[in-house]
């Protein structure tokens, strides 16, 4: 019997645009919509190198604070 077992949630993914880090010692990488300025190049925020853009398939998060800027 299994009293205790909820339905496990299906995670929505899907491919979302990310910065990875351009140092081969560094694994950084972040979310296009987590970054400080639309316009800027970001640097990586664990070891400053530059940051190139890529896509991954990640799980759907949403920034509301994007939307508090304008």
């Amino acid at each position: 019997m299994a009293f205790g077992r909820r339905e496990v949630e299906e995670i929505v993914t899907e491919e979302t645009k990310v910065w990875v880090c351009e140092s081969e010692d560094c694994n950084g990488w972040m979310r296009d919509n987590f970054k400080n300025s639309e316009s800027e190049i970001p640097t990586c925020p664990l070891c400053h190198s530059g940051m190139t853009q890529s896509t991954k398939v990640l799980a759907v998060i949403n920034n509301y604070s994007q939307n508090q800027k304008m």
